[in-house]
């Protein structure tokens, strides 16, 4: 079993999991893994390199030679090929070629390895969709992070405007219905809780609220 603690953050797309996973990795020092980042940048590549998500050899290949690296812990900098894809990854065409991508077993094999290796001592927060359920699943602490679809397509608004990208909040509510259909229907590691998984509902509460449940959740599995 491996000795270096690790929690698991997920939920659907707009929960919050990436702004808390980025503040409870900073508070424990712990190394963060934004996996959705990880699909949502092989989308990306995908499309500027010309490569139709469809075609599963190629896909397969650009995941396993992805030159990707992420910036400073909770800042979301995501850098490929020496580039800063960080607003790309974050669009609507980011999110819908994440889904596809994500559906895809092969690419989903291609970027599990590369999962495992983020689980560096002192420990691990890892956030995504299936990081309790297939990727970590004997982690210390899993989450399953939720809120209203009105609440995260809010969220996501505000998000995107303050990056200065353009959004339209219907169109993100219609879009979050969309990709929690998809990601609660796909036959690979589909959205659902763990059957270990603390089940919150973050609708009502602060980023800061959140964090520190979880902290105090994991202070108390480990004694910390």
């Amino acid at each position: 079993m491996n000795p270096v603690p690790v929690i698991t953050i997920d939920g659907p797309s707009g929960s919050g999991k990436g702004t808390i996973a980025g503040q409870v990795a900073e508070r424990l020092g712990f190394t963060l893994l934004d996996s959705g980042a990880l699909y949502r940048t092989l989308g990306i590549a995908s499309h500027k390199q010309g490569i139709d998500t469809a075609d599963e050899q190629q896909l397969v290949c650009l995941a396993r030679s992805l030159d990707i690296s992420f910036g400073k812990r909770g800042l979301g900098t995501v850098i490929l090929n020496g580039e800063d894809v960080s607003k790309d990854i974050r669009t609507k065409l980011g999110s819908h070629l994440a889904s596809l991508v994500g559906a895809i077993p092969a690419a989903r094999d291609a970027l599990f390895e590369r999962q495992l290796q983020f689980r560096q001592a002192p420990g691990l927060v890892a956030d995504g969709r299936d990081m309790g359920t297939v990727v970590f699943p004997d982690a210390k602490l899993k989450i399953f992070l939720t809120a209203s679809v009105s609440e995260r397509a809010q969220r996501r608004y505000k998000q995107l405007i303050d990056k200065g990208i353009d959004a339209n909040l219907p169109d993100l509510l219609a879009e979050l219905k969309e990709r929690d259909r998809r990601d609660i229907e796909r036959p690979i590691s589909p959205l659902k809780p763990a059957k270990d998984a603390l089940i919150l509902d973050s609708t009502e509460l602060t980023i800061d609220q959140v964090t520190e449940q979880i902290l105090s959740e994991f202070s108390a599995k480990t004694g910390t």
